[in-house]
């Protein structure tokens, strides 16, 4: 686990980081972030969270799974416990200078860009373009900043 200076939480944050590949950094946060109370990042493989990202109260971070329920594979079978399964891992990567909502969760594979703001509540489950403001279950982009106006555009 690397963590950056500057970096203030609230209580009750847990962060589990747990290799079960050959990594140097499982759980990698940037300087000068911020986590409110009640946060949990939990990491087997990669989880990078960059400077400046500010993290809402009950936010869910993931990179892994109990199975993998993307193909057809026996060891997710629902006749084997969920707590047995095998644990299926992407990495995710939270850019520089985020702002994440109260109560996000963020699933295993996804990256959100530099400078994004994911709404309260929202599950991300894909990717997040860089100055785009998501929100939704599943979130999607409402807005993108346009840097030639410096405004706010709607999708």
């Amino acid at each position: 686990m690397e963590l950056g200076n500057g970096l203030a939480t609230g209580v009750n944050v847990r962060l589990d980081a747990t290799a079960i590949r050959d990594s140097p950094s499982v759980l990698r946060i940037g300087r000068h972030v911020q986590i409110s109370e009640s946060v949990h990042i939990g990491a087997i493989e990669k989880v990078v969270i960059g400077d400046h990202t500010l993290i809402a109260s009950r936010v869910f971070i993931s990179d892994h799974n109990c199975g993998n329920y993307q193909i057809p594979d026996a060891a997710s079978s629902l006749d084997i416990p969920p707590a047995e399964r095998p644990l299926s891992s992407m990495p995710v990567r939270i850019g520089c200078k985020v702002w994440l909502g109260e109560q996000v969760c963020i699933l295993p594979g996804v990256t959100i860009g530099d400078g994004a703001l994911v709404g309260a509540n929202s599950v991300i489950a894909h990717d997040i373009a860089s100055n785009s403001i998501a929100a939704g279950n599943p979130a999607s982009v409402i807005r993108v900043f346009d840097a030639s106006t410096q405004t706010w555009k709607g999708i």
